[in-house]
């Protein structure tokens, strides 16, 4: 078991339950490094999610003694995610950090993030990859992707009302409050499942900020090409638009409505 790991599943701190969650396709070559950087005694369980990889992910994971949840079939990254903070919720965490598993995200952040929420500074915090343009592109971060993240950032942050750097991010700490409130069952199981969330975030009144992660771009990290990359881009454009319709009355969509309390017989 990995020395970052201080806490057996089920155990809480005296500062609240940390869950980090990890939804994992293929990221055997780069896990170990991921969950190495975590502040020993930062976390109380780490969960992996495994989407049907085609490599050794669950076996590296379970060797790390990580929680392990293998899908059956691919569900996709949030679909992944879904799996990812139901676990969450019910394991207990009062604090959940999503943080994907191919080492570009710095995880050492992971205690900051944490304790913003924990002060009640914030509700979710975001790790921004866009500290200054020269550093994210030395980072290996791709050009087209650079200009398509600034352009979207902007379109969402004037949208939303948000002042944030990098809407894009892999990196995600959210309080137990937020995962309660917000219906994320509705969305997407693709990848626009992240613009929906924070698009649900900002309708629920929560509060979001960022902190800076360094950009590490590498062959084994994964990435979306650029089909896919535009795909995301015109459904979180949407994603917008039924953001205001929902807001102006014209439209009420599913995604932001309050989810209903269960019942227990």
């Amino acid at each position: 078991m990995s020395d970052s790991i201080s806490h057996q599943p089920g155990s809480r701190s005296e500062r609240g339950r940390v869950i980090a969650v990890m939804p994992a396709y293929n990221a055997a070559s780069t896990l170990e490094r991921t969950v190495a950087d975590i502040p020993a005694g930062s976390v109380d369980e780490i969960v992996l999610v495994d989407d049907c990889s085609s490599d050794n992910t669950v076996e590296v994971a379970r060797q790390l003694g990580l929680t392990v949840i293998q899908h059956e079939r691919n569900t996709g990254y949030g679909g992944n995610q879904k799996t990812c903070y139901r676990y969450a919720l019910e394991a207990g965490a009062d604090y959940v950090v999503m943080i994907h598993p191919d080492y570009q995200y710095d995880s050492r952040v992971i205690p900051v993030a944490v304790e913003l929420i924990r002060l009640g500074i914030c509700d979710v915090i975001l790790g921004s990859r866009i500290r200054t343009r020269a550093e994210t592109l030395e980072g290996g971060m791709p050009l087209y992707k650079y200009i398509a993240n600034r352009f979207l950032t902007i379109i969402e942050n004037i949208a939303l009302g948000q002042n944030l750097g990098d809407f894009h991010s892999g990196f995600r700490a959210y309080s137990r409050a937020v995962l309660e409130k917000v219906p994320f069952e509705k969305n997407s199981d693709d990848f626009v499942f992240d613009s929906q969330f924070l698009a649900q975030s900002v309708r629920f009144g929560f509060k979001i900020s960022d902190i800076p992660v360094p950009v590490r771009y590498f062959d084994e990290a994964s990435s979306i090409n650029f089909k896919r990359s535009a795909q995301y881009g015109l459904l979180t454009l949407n994603v917008m638009l039924q953001y205001w319709l929902h807001r102006l009355g014209i439209w009420k969509s599913e995604l932001f409505k309050e989810k209903q309390p269960q019942l227990i017989d």
